[in-house]
């Protein structure tokens, strides 16, 4: 299978961002917490690659549903455990089947292909997957479509099937209770029911086939970039991302502030405003619900690259031909581009407006390898004044640096090439006019970053 390196230039597009966000918490721990690193020998606030990713390719793939950028119309995928669900619904909406039998028919399909689900007797998870699977949006649709197709012979396996499971629980249960029987009357620890387990009727190789085929990564965009894993099914490939992401840090110290809110209930004070004795508001006072959340304010870098070849070999893997890959290549080189500049992750949103930040410098350029320049940023940046030895605001100090330590690189590895720089920061604007960066050209929208 051959590869073409991009029209573009270099095998690598490496992207690096500066953003300043005020009181937000995109991402936490398991505690509620905001995330953190210790880098340069102090504490820093953390978004995790993890969280950038998922905006980024749901910003893509809502795009290009709703018709929007250079992928719009395309085929993107989806990760979840509900595929059962999706295969059961589309079986009864658009062929007629009952609710439950699809439901139960498509689980028993994906469950023979070799994907693992929940206990039966626990509902709320036993039409579910036991790992998220990422794959075709469409993946549903098409099991649906054979499942129907081949109606007259899965119906009878299924019935078998799930019969012979049932049988199976059955023998492992009594199984397990006559073991530990044993157990107790040779006072040692029971081993429950090895080999209780009755065989199941093995899924006509057609369907299975067609399964494997609906869970392929196919042509869906986002998972040539992203990349999937899937251990369950050997024989379904994996894939090998195209795109490298790294946690997103402070640049400076992290400074949290746990804030106290207060929150009002509307029937309290209403009647506190209309009471007509002391006793009435006295009854009424206090806040409906009090608490704390914290909150981190900060300078960050992130910084991610793209594997121009790799994403043309993934789209070739998955079938496309030369050209064809290299024609969606370029659209979602560009795409990845635009989520890459504007997408944030959703938590907290409604309550700090974090989706509406803009980077105040992004930089972009190409190169026969990825170049990481978190090294830049591990002494922290001090934002005391310039005249008390500081290096005044978090922001342009960090675009000087950044803007410094690119062209010390740049000076000693020649593969860099065609840099291109983009604010949406009219005093960082000023400041790159006056560090007259030499072989950096300045652009005007994320559509530029990429040539």
């Amino acid at each position: 299978m051959t590869s073409n390196a991009s029209s573009t230039g270099g095998q690598f597009l490496s992207l690096h961002l500066l953003e300043t966000l005020v009181a937000v918490l995109p991402v936490r721990d398991e505690n509620g917490a905001p995330k953190s690193i210790v880098y340069g020998g102090t504490e820093r606030h953390m978004i995790t690659s993890q969280a950038r990713r998922r905006a980024e390719r749901v910003h893509t793939r809502d795009r290009a549903n709703a018709g929007i950028g250079s992928l719009a119309g395309r085929s993107t995928g989806i990760r979840t455990r509900e595929w059962a669900l999706f295969a059961g619904r589309e079986l009864a909406s658009a062929h007629g089947w009952d609710s439950d039998e699809a439901v139960r028919t498509a689980r028993a399909v994906i469950e023979a292909t070799g994907l693992k689900f929940g206990e039966p007797a626990k509902k709320t998870v036993a039409n579910l997957t036991k790992v998220l699977l990422f794959a075709p949006s469409d993946a549903g649709v098409r099991i649906a479509a054979h499942i129907n197709e081949q109606a007259e012979e899965l119906r009878p396996w299924t019935a078998e099937y799930l019969a012979a499971q049932a049988t199976a629980a059955a023998r492992t249960k009594k199984a397990g209770r006559k073991a530990d029987q044993e157990a107790d009357e040779a006072g040692e620890a029971g081993e429950g029911a090895a080999g209780a387990e009755a065989k199941l009727p093995a899924l006509p190789t057609a369907t299975r086939a067609a399964v494997l085929t609906a869970f392929a990564p196919r042509d869906a965009i986002d998972i040539a970039l992203y990349g999937r894993f899937l251990a369950e099914i050997a024989d379904s490939p994996n894939v090998d991302g195209a795109v490298q992401s790294s946690h997103a840090f402070t640049v400076h110290e992290a400074e949290q502030v746990d804030d106290f809110y207060a929150a009002a209930d509307d029937a309290k004070l209403d009647r506190k405003k209309n009471a007509l004795d002391f006793l009435d508001v006295a009854d009424d006072a206090g806040a409906g619900m009090t608490g704390y959340q914290s909150l981190i304010t900060g300078t960050f870098y992130r910084h991610a690259v793209l594997d121009r070849f790799k994403l043309r070999r993934n789209l070739q893997a998955a079938g496309m031909t030369v050209a064809e890959a290299e024609e969606a290549s370029v659209a979602a080189e560009a795409e990845f581009v635009t989520a890459f500049v504007d997408a944030f992750p959703e938590a907290k949103k409604n309550s700090t407006a974090s989706t509406g930040s803009l980077p105040i410098l992004v930089l972009a350029f190409e190169a026969e390898r990825p170049y990481n320049y978190a090294a830049a940023f591990q002494a922290p940046i001090d934002e005391n004044p310039l005249d008390k030895g500081g290096e005044g605001p978090a922001g342009p100090a960090a675009v000087k640096r950044l803007v410094k330590h690119h062209i010390f690189v740049s000076g000693r590895r020649p593969d860099i090439r065609s840099s291109r720089v983009l604010t949406y920061d009219p005093q960082v604007d000023e400041l790159l006019g006056s560090l007259k960066i030499p072989d950096v050209q300045p652009v005007t929208s994320a559509e530029e970053l990429t040539a």
